[in-house]
């Protein structure tokens, strides 16, 4: 175990120092032989025409601004951002236990160890992390983890995908169902939320990292999908305002070529397999504060990796 433990180490040694709730206000990316490149405009703002296969669509590349509603958020973008972070470094943790236990500890001969460190690199996850979730897996008794996706009816017609991580899969069941039904949710039959999302290759890259238009730049030049700008509140300081994310949606063929450009530019990002609304549901503020509540509790619990919603 020892000299696996050292194979690992220096294979982390290599590691170099790495580089809301959905806001609907998104601008597609199609290529066409209409599009202007061009991101240069002597205006407050810059339009795009584009040719999709039915209809000429305008986009329109200005922030969205929200006025008030500042009760229905969770206390503090950072606030929300440091849990997520921590959410990704547990779930991490949790495919490294399954990937060695599965392959062994060493990533030269467990290709899905691997993988995992080298996502782990992108998402800069602390090498002491790595290593310890990598001792873990030998532990007696330590089982390999299970994903399971638990879907919740939440307030005003809103639905949410649970998304769970667990080696224990009856324990991570109760634990959902008991927080949805204190917080006034749901538990829904499998598939009766899900069809509503799409699993999408997501590239988180924060507001005060990058400009707007170097971040569409980027996306336009290597062929993203999306990109999904944040609500900015303008009754919240800058400063908070700052830690809200651009969301760079990709195929998985065009996304390591994404990243590539970012490293190029100097702009450093989140990568992330997340769920997508396909559309989603604007509710009042009673039930934005409720819903938010729920996904507060369901986060709270240690199975939960990420929770998914389609409220806007």
């Amino acid at each position: 175990m020892s000299s696996s433990i050292r194979v690992v180490g220096a294979f982390l040694s290599k590691f170099s120092n790495g580089v809301c709730l959905k806001c609907p206000n998104s601008f597609s990316l199609q290529r066409t032989g209409l599009l202007d490149r061009s991101l240069t405009s002597s205006s407050s703002w810059v339009s795009y025409e584009l040719k999709p296969k039915h209809s000429v669509r305008r986009i329109w590349t200005f922030s969205p601004v929200c006025m008030g509603r500042r009760s229905s958020k969770i206390a503090g973008r950072k606030g929300a951002q440091d849990a997520k972070k921590a959410k990704r470094y547990g779930k991490i943790g949790k495919e490294i236990v399954s990937a060695v236990k599965k392959g062994g500890p060493s990533p030269v001969s467990n290709t899905v160890l691997a993988a995992v460190l080298e996502k782990a690199k992108e998402l800069d996850v602390p090498k002491e992390i790595l290593e310890r979730n990598i001792k873990r897996a030998s532990e007696k008794g330590q089982e390999a983890y299970i994903e399971k996706l638990y879907e919740v009816y939440g307030y005003g017609g809103v639905g949410m995908v649970v998304e769970v991580l667990t080696d224990k899969i009856n324990r991570s069941v109760a634990a959902v169902r008991e927080v949805v039904k204190d917080c006034g949710g749901k538990m829904a039959d499998p598939g009766s939320i899900l069809f509503k999302f799409k699993r999408a290759r997501v590239i988180n890259v924060k507001v005060a990292d990058a400009e707007k238009d170097q971040i569409l730049s980027v996306a336009l030049d290597a062929g993203a999908e999306d990109v999904i700008e944040p609500t900015i509140y303008e009754d919240e300081p800058e400063e908070d305002n700052s830690e809200s994310y651009y969301k760079i949606v990709t195929s998985a063929e065009n996304y390591s070529v994404i990243l590539s450009k970012l490293r190029e530019e100097g702009i450093a990002f989140e990568p992330d397999n997340e769920l997508l609304p396909i559309r989603t549901i604007e509710v009042d503020d009673e039930a934005m504060d409720l819903n938010k509540e729920l996904m507060s509790k369901l986060l709270e619990l240690d199975d939960v990796d990420a929770v998914y919603t389609d409220q806007q």
